[in-house]
């Protein structure tokens, strides 16, 4: 299940969710995040991070600082205001979808009442 579309369509979420709790981060260190969380059970590659990242910045809910790292330029994203009020409804959304999830897959399935 390394890279299902399950996690495919959660990758915004994922991205929104690691620069809520680290402030700041450039896109390899994004991937090797997620890498290092899942045990290395999700690889994002850098063809579905970059284009979520633009997206997310064209929406409004990322700013970039760009920072002369090691000779090289790196590009920094950070969530904007929109961005962490964005993040926080996404995850109540995804709580509320993993909830579900589990009830109908993980519990007892029950009967209609007819």
């Amino acid at each position: 299940m390394k890279n299902s579309q399950l996690y495919k369509g959660s990758l915004t979420t994922i991205i929104m969710k690691l620069l809520e709790e680290n402030g700041r981060m450039y896109g390899y260190e994004i991937t090797q995040r997620v890498k290092l969380i899942t045990g290395g059970g999700l690889n994002i590659t850098e063809g579905a991070l970059y284009p979520a990242l633009h997206r997310l910045e064209g929406d409004g809910h990322l700013e970039v600082e760009v920072e002369k790292v090691d000779n090289r330029l790196r590009k920094y994203y950070r969530l904007t205001k929109s961005g962490k009020t964005e993040t926080v409804n996404r995850l109540a959304e995804l709580e509320e979808f993993i909830k579900n999830m589990q009830s109908l897959v993980g519990g007892a399935v029950l009967k209609p009442e007819y």
